[in-house]
Parts: C-alpha cells; sequence; structure tokens
C-alpha cells in the first residue's frame, strides 16, 4: 500500500472553533485555550457566574445603604437587667417610688428596686387585677387604686412593705345597683382620685378627696399594726393549723388598723350633659333673670327656641338630606357614657375664690369632657353643695371633641376634634397657641404632650 498523493495540512474548520460570548476571546492565554470546558459544564459554568455577580450587586447595595445610615442618629438598645418572678399572670404595673406594683390574676403584689425581690403581696379575694395607679405620699408611703375584673375600685395604702385596705369604691350591697369602674385616675401628689363608673343605663364621674395627711401621721402612730399586717398578706407556703390561727389573729388587728384610717370624701359628682330640649321661657328676660341667679353660661339650656320649633327644623332637614342619612345610617342621638378627665391647677380660666385654699402643686380643678359633645368642663374642686352639678367654666369647641391631653406642667391643653383638628391651648392666658389641620378622613383617637 502506498499514497498516491502527498500529504497535506487540512485547511481550518468553524464547526471546531470554541464558541464564547466574549469579542475578545482572542486574548486569552494560548496555554488554555484547550481548556474550555464542554457542554452542559459551560452552561453550568455561566448560571453560577450570574449567580455571583448577582449576589455581588446586592452586596454593593448594602453596603451602600449601611454608608448611608451610619450618620443618622441611631436608637438606644436597652437590655433587661433584672428578672421578676410573678405568681400566675401579670396583668398590669405602676412604678411610685422605689416599688414595682404589679397586677396579677391572684392579687397584688410588690417589687423592690434596689434588690429585685418580692417584698409584699395580697391575695386575699383571689381576684384578677386589671389596672393599677400608684403615687408617692412621702415617708415611704403609697396610694394605690386597683380595678379588678368585675369593675371594683379597691383603695390600698402601702406602708413599710404592706398593703392596707382601705375601702371598695363602688362596692353596694344590692347587686343590681353595681356600677362598673370604666376608668381611674390619681392625680399627681395622691390629693384626689377620679372614677368614671357605668351602670345599666346611666354612667357618671365621682371626684375623691383623699387624706393622705392623717394617714401619715396615723401610720407613724401606729407602726405596729402595719408590721402585723405584713405578715398577713404575705402567701403563706407551708402553714400548719398553728400558723393559720397566728395569721387569722394577725388579720384581725390588721383590719383594726384599717378601721382607724380616715375614709376618702366624695367631693364631686359629675354627671353627662342633658340633651337640649325646647325653651320653657317665656320672654327673653325670663332667659336673663335665670343668668342672674347664677346658671351657667355656655350649655346651651337658656335658649327661647321652642319644642315646635326643634321638630320643625328637623323634619326640615331629615326631608333636604333624606338620600344621605339612609345611606350613613345616621342613628339618634343618645346620652353618652363615657368621659376623658384631667386634674388641673389653677390658672386665668380656672380661677379660686378667696374661700377656697389651694396649694401650688395641688390641683384645683377637673377638666372633664363627654363623647360626642362640644364643650370642655372645668369644675372647681369643692364640696358639692347642689345635687345638680354645674360646671364652673365652659369651654366650647367648633366640633365635637375626640380626645385630650395635658401638659405635666398643667399650663398647656390640647383639643382634637372630631374634624380632625388638634388645638393647643394656654390656660394660664386664656386663648390658643397653634391650630392645626390633619388631613382629611382621619379620625384622632389620642394625643400627647412629649
Amino acid at each position: 500500500n502506498y499514497r498516491r498523493h502527498r500529504l497535506e495540512i487540512p485547511p481550518p474548520s468553524e464547526k471546531d472553533w470554541i464558541k464564547d460570548d466574549e469579542e475578545d476571546f482572542f486574548l486569552q492565554d494560548p496555554d488554555r485555550k484547550r481548556d474550555a470546558l464542554p457542554q452542559p459544564f459551560r452552561m453550568i459554568n455561566k448560571l453560577v457566574m450570574q449567580v455571583f455577580e448577582s449576589a455581588m450587586e446586592i452586596i454593593e447595595r448594602r453596603e451602600i445603604l449601611q454608608e448611608a445610615q451610619k450618620p443618622k442618629v441611631q436608637p438606644t438598645k436597652c437590655f433587661p437587667t433584672a428578672e421578676f418572678q410573678v405568681t400566675g399572670r401579670a396583668n398590669c404595673l405602676a412604678v411610685s417610688g422605689k416599688y414595682v406594683f404589679v397586677g396579677l390574676s391572684v392579687g397584688l403584689s410588690a417589687f423592690n428596686t434596689c434588690d429585685y425581690k418580692d417584698v409584699c403581696a395580697w391575695d386575699a379575694v383571689k381576684t384578677e387585677i386589671c389596672a393599677i395607679h400608684a403615687s408617692d405620699l412621702g415617708n415611704e408611703c403609697h396610694v394605690l387604686l386597683a380595678v379588678d375584673e368585675m369593675g371594683l375600685v379597691r383603695l390600698f395604702c402601702f406602708h413599710k412593705e404592706s398593703f392596707l385596705l382601705i375601702k371598695v369604691l363602688n362596692e353596694v350591697r344590692d347587686i343590681s345597683k353595681r356600677s362598673t369602674c370604666v376608668e381611674v385616675v390619681l392625680s399627681p401628689g395622691g390629693d384626689y382620685a377620679g372614677v368614671l363608673l357605668q351602670g345599666n343605663t346611666k354612667a357618671w364621674l365621682e371626684i375623691y378627696q383623699l387624706p393622705k395627711d392623717s394617714w401619715l401621721i396615723e401610720m407613724e402612730k401606729n407602726p405596729q399594726d402595719a408590721a402585723g399586717l405584713t405578715c398577713s398578706e404575705r402567701r403563706p407556703s407551708c402553714t400548719s393549723a398553728r400558723d393559720t390561727f397566728l395569721l387569722q389573729e394577725s388579720l384581725g388587728s390588721a383590719n383594726q388598723a384599717v378601721a382607724k384610717l380616715n375614709l376618702p370624701v366624695l367631693l364631686l359628682t359629675v354627671k353627662p350633659p342633658k340633651p337640649i330640649t325646647g325653651s320653657r321661657f317665656e320672654s327673653p328676660l325670663d332667659a336673663l333673670k335665670e343668668v342672674d341667679n347664677g346658671s351657667m353660661l355656655g350649655l346651651g339650656y337658656n335658649h327661647l327656641i321652642k319644642d315646635f320649633q326643634w321638630e320643625l327644623q328637623e323634619a326640615i332637614f331629615r326631608s333636604t338630606y333624606q338620600e344621605y342619612l339612609e345611606a350613613k345610617g345616621v342613628i339618634k342621638e343618645e346620652i353618652p357614657r363615657h368621659a376623658t378627665f384631667h386634674f388641673l391647677l389653677a390658672s386665668q380660666v380656672l380661677q379660686v375664690g378667696p374661700d377656697m385654699e389651694v396649694e401650688p402643686d395641688v390641683p384645683a380643678g377637673i377638666g372633664v369632657h363627654w363623647d360626642g359633645n362640644h364643650n370642655f368642663c372645668l369644675y372647681l374642686l369643692k364640696e358639692q353643695v347642689d345635687s345638680d352639678l354645674k360646671p364652673d367654666v365652659v369651654w366650647p369647641c367648633a366640633a365635637p371633641i375626640a380626645c385630650s391631653a395635658v401638659s405635666s406642667c398643667s399650663r398647656y391643653l390640647a383639643l382634637a376634634g372630631e374634624d380632625a383638628t388638634i388645638t393647643i391651648w394656654d390656660k394660664h392666658l386664656g386663648y390658643p397657641l397653634s391650630v392645626t389641620a390633619i388631613l382629611e378622613e382621619r379620625f384622632i383617637r389620642s394625643v400627647h404632650f412629649l
């Protein structure tokens, strides 16, 4: 066998070329020209490179965001420094002085913030406490208002690591006449307490004066009674019959100590405003005579509009806006059953007469507004003489008041209306400082001073 033609090098063909997306493939290292991966490894390599590039882009974007966040003020992270172990479920707490009072599913408990230990517990009734308010009276004495699951308000005096039950403010013998507590407010310093109560068909506000000075005097005179009560209020872990007898004996002495403390004095009973009805006056002179008699001007009761005029005006209004009233489902106005109230210091608006002595940091009155009402009513904290209590000052607003707030110095008052308008008033001078309108179709539920 022999070859007829001379061997020649065949010309290169494109089918053997490496297909690469890079245009500068000829700049590759000649030594690595044969290192190209076959399929499907080239596809896998391409996908891996895409994932890697996407990850690098995400990392770069995050680094840019972190650099932008560095100049901004970072919030301080707070970590717990101590842990309190409680029996049952903790529902609420209040801080007064060096003690933390916790409302539990079985009563009350007090903790000392110095050593983080449980110093006292009250579980005589085995009731669940849902809300607590506390204030420091000085001389290791604190006043507490506790609301349980049944709506009963209990007034306690905490002295030298012992709970002294003074009174259940809304307790009645007839269960059908029992009222439920909706809200409680304790004035700064513990001079006054306000309780908003609801019955079956009505609601009212009760303001109590707390005789804290007499409490402090009695506590100093009889320190051994408080010490005896401390033993009875603590939870017995494992007691014998003799221990039980001793506990009952100490509990009896504690009840005697409670009986010696003066009870709080009911100063005011504020009821919601009555609906405005037709006038009973025959002439404008009769209405002016009513004002001269000392009746409050501003609630809208002293007018000359008759009942038939109210009915005619309502009929005209309903016939004109019939379709809108049916679409929105307007209901008949009812007597309000919830109120917001604040304890206020004396000011130019709430002036105190010469017959009333008020200390500088002690509240001189309260401000109340009921749901759906335009008026912010102010009452002086003095004993109620007339059964039909009327406000000393009426502060009318353009829209129904939705919520309110008072600054810590009691000088500034914020009133938010249902028309989403917030007005800041200076109570000492009696004029508005600012009026802020929020966006439409917004309802303001609460306002606070910082």
